[in-house]
């Protein structure tokens, strides 16, 4: 897996840029829950009050405060005494200080102000009044006149001891308190400071919630353009490394000899070059988003769980995380053995349609439609199982993780409704515990869903990494040589043998013989006795597993292959066309050649004929595979290709098979004097095509029996004999010798 996306490199700066967005957009959701705390708790709880530092505070309500302190002269510090401003009160108004310097006096103020506010609630003043009572002696009148006071101001009134006493009690109260709540209490009392000056809480509280709603839209507009972006990006980049991918792929592919494309079959390869790397193409699309987004949400919600909240509760967290890897690791034990299967059901799917659709008419002729649409249907349903099987099992996945999502929600509500309840969390906090679990959740979530992609586009990798690592087994060496042009046109075959990869018996075995330039030398043999193999092995479609193969003076083997492939004009067995136009295809060595030469081409290959009877002539259409033209047309058009190169050396690989006598007379009697300085090296199965050639090589399972003219074969070749008396006889035969 690693291999392939080491193709990202080309990509890198995007890749940056989508990390860089990543990050972007993970700060912004994580701030998210937090605004939405600061609304709750700050804007409806606190009315819009941030700091327990009342900016403005009376005279009067300052040394109330200052009753349950010792820091006095440490808070008036801060503030300065103003004689009756707008309110037609004496007050203090806090002074410009450092932030450090406003968080030592917050830290100073906290527990004063929360304790001012305690005491002013009823059922707790209640109950100090009770306290006192109870433990001072004192008569009827002065327990009345003590049920009238204020609390605040019997503990003016009381002795130094019993009010140290107080205070004590008071500050073990606030203890138990966690800090968020002590400073709401003790914000509420600051806004009750602000009611007191009859200054507008309900404008203060409406200014912070608007002032924060806007900067929560400003985030999450920030998040929402970050993740477009990245979208936008990934996909890009997930498009170029499929491009990339296939563009090697293909480039390998081209350089395989026929060995390494024996090994992947053709439906395998188009699979792996469209399907596994489209597998490929969608996990990047989703991997930048879990490797870089899915990890800092993950531990930047538990960081801020356990900074900005209670962190008493982050055992749910826990509980949710061990049920999601509980589901996802069972459905992964058990699909993971299918997605293996997947690929190779859709390559098994393919091969049975390629070998069907190309083989329609065969199929028609003998009646065995039903046959093949059973095999098809076997392959399909296969295929259709294994899909089946994992959809449903991935269709179970999303309804048990959503039902843990919901689960979870209900145990957060239920523990923290109890917290809020006891006064040791506060609601916002509890709403913004819910946001952040569920992005945690979210995150680990992403990576299971990325767990499950993870092993079929590995399996995906693999395949492709296959065939970019298969090693060609033909290959130019670190330094060719160059043709001799004193030799040109010369093949010579030394002692040669071949084996097919993984054979157990060699093919070709000690063949000798010699092409010369301006000669015809015909193949000719039995069915199997190798014919073929000896014309693969010129272009170095195969190497020779044994002797030396000699052209133009130099063994193939140590030439490169585009100068070897250069000086031949190869014609398969079987006449292969591409989808184009007449033109195209006649000009497919040269785009850039003269139309002169084109024609002249198809002349000699006596195709001319039919091409002008078409209604564009040399811009006719051709289908993909030449199936537009019969098979004498298309053998023809083959052979045009050819002769258009002008190569050294022509080889026709019994590709005269599908003209009649007639036309195969003609071609041949053109060629001939096209090919006067030429080297044309003829493989057929017609004696006709060959007994004029000035060298025929007779072959019998992989040997040469016989190597001459027609006429010394037919005298002292019993094996050419009996060929050519098989198709002609022998009055046609010295007839046909003679001409």
């Amino acid at each position: 897996m690693l291999k392939v996306l080491s193709n990202l490199k080309k990509s890198f700066w995007q890749v940056v840029i989508i990390v860089i967005l990543l990050c972007l957009q993970a700060t912004a959701d994580l701030a998210l829950p937090d605004y939405t705390s600061r609304i709750v708790n700050v804007g409806i709880q606190s009315g819009g009050i941030e700091s327990v530092l009342p900016e403005v505070i009376a005279k009067e309500d300052m040394e109330n405060i200052l009753v349950f302190t010792e820091d006095d002269s440490e808070i008036l510090d801060n503030y300065t005494l103003v004689e009756g401003d707008t309110t037609k009160q004496t007050v203090y108004i806090l002074n410009e200080i450092e932030e450090e310097a406003g968080i030592e006096l917050e830290d100073l103020m906290v527990t004063p102000m929360l304790e001012a506010s305690i005491i002013q609630r009823e059922e707790i003043a209640s109950q100090i009044k009770q306290q006192i009572m109870q433990n001072v002696q004192m008569p009827e009148e002065q327990k009345q006149v003590i049920q009238s006071q204020s609390v605040l101001e019997i503990i003016k009134n009381m002795p130094q001891e019993q009010t140290a006493k107080l205070i004590e009690e008071l500050n073990k109260k606030a203890d138990e308190m966690q800090e968020t709540i002590q400073e709401q209490i003790a914000i509420g009392g600051v806004k009750q400071l602000y009611q007191n000056l009859e200054i507008d809480t309900d404008k203060i509280q409406n200014n912070y919630i608007l002032k924060t709603g806007i900067q929560m839209l400003g985030v999450a507009l920030i998040s929402m353009v970050s993740a477009i972006l990245i979208m936008l990006l990934s996909a890009r980049t997930a498009a170029k490394l499929g491009k990339t991918l296939r563009d090697k792929v293909f480039k390998k592919v081209i350089r395989f000899s026929n060995k390494e494309l024996s090994e992947f079959s053709t439906a395998s390869l188009i699979t792996r070059s469209t399907n596994d790397i489209q597998q490929i193409q969608q996990l990047i699309t989703m991997l930048f988003r879990v490797v870089v987004y899915a990890p800092i949400m993950g531990i930047g919600g538990f960081v801020k769980v356990l900074t900005n909240s209670d962190s008493q509760m982050a055992w749910i967290i826990g509980v949710a995380i061990l049920a999601i890897l509980f589901v996802v690791g069972t459905l992964f034990i058990i699909v993971m053995p299918k997605f293996k299967k997947l690929q190779d059901l859709i390559d098994k799917l393919n091969q049975v349609s390629r070998e069907i659709l190309t083989g329609l008419p065969v199929i028609r002729a003998f009646h065995k439609e039903e046959r093949e649409e059973a095999r098809f249907d076997e392959a399909n349903k296969g295929l259709m199982k294994a899909n089946i099987f994992v959809n449903r099992a991935m269709s179970m996945m999303m309804p048990l993780l959503m039902l843990i999502m919901n689960a979870i929600t209900i145990l957060i509500v239920w523990v923290g409704g109890h917290n809020v309840d006891q006064g040791i969390m506060q609601v916002g906090d509890m709403m913004a515990f819910i946001q952040y679990t569920m992005q945690i959740v979210m995150s680990f979530l992403m990576i299971s869903m990325i767990s499950i992609m993870l092993p079929r586009a590995a399996v995906s990798a693999n395949r492709i990494n296959k065939v970019l690592e298969a090693k060609p087994s033909i290959i130019d060496k670190e330094q060719t040589k160059q043709f001799d042009p004193n030799k040109k046109g010369l093949v010579e075959f030394k002692n040669v043998s071949f084996r097919y990869p993984d054979a157990d018996t060699e093919i070709l075995s000690d063949i000798n013989f010699t092409a010369n330039p301006g000669e015809t030398t015909a193949i000719i043999g039995s069915t199997g006795s190798g014919k073929s193999t000896i014309v693969n092995l010129l272009p170095r479609f195969y190497d020779v597993t044994g002797g030396e193969l000699i052209i133009d003076g130099v063994n193939v083997k140590e030439v490169s292959q585009k100068d070897l492939r250069d000086i031949i004009g190869f014609v398969p067995q079987k006449g292969i066309l591409f989808s184009g136009t007449i033109e195209s295809n006649i000009k497919y060595a040269n785009e850039k050649m003269s139309d002169k030469q084109m024609k002249e081409a198809a002349e000699i290959a006596q195709a001319i004929e039919f091409i002008e009877e078409k209604e564009n002539q040399y811009k006719e259409p051709i289908a993909q595979g030449g199936s537009n033209v019969s098979g004498g047309q298309k053998q023809r058009l083959a052979i045009a290709r050819a002769i258009a190169k002008d190569p050294e050396i022509f080889i026709f690989d019994d590709s005269f098979s599908a003209l009649d006598f007639k036309t195969d007379s003609k071609l041949r009697e053109s060629l001939a004097s096209k090919t006067k300085n030429k080297t044309v090296i003829i493989v057929a199965q017609r004696i006709s095509t060959i007994m004029n050639a000035e060298k025929i090589v007779v072959l019998e399972e992989g040997k040469v029996v016989g190597i001459g003219t027609h006429k010394e074969l037919m005298k002292n070749n019993e094996t050419y004999r009996q060929i050519a008396l098989s198709q002609l006889s022998e009055e046609e035969l010295d007839k046909e010798g003679g001409k």
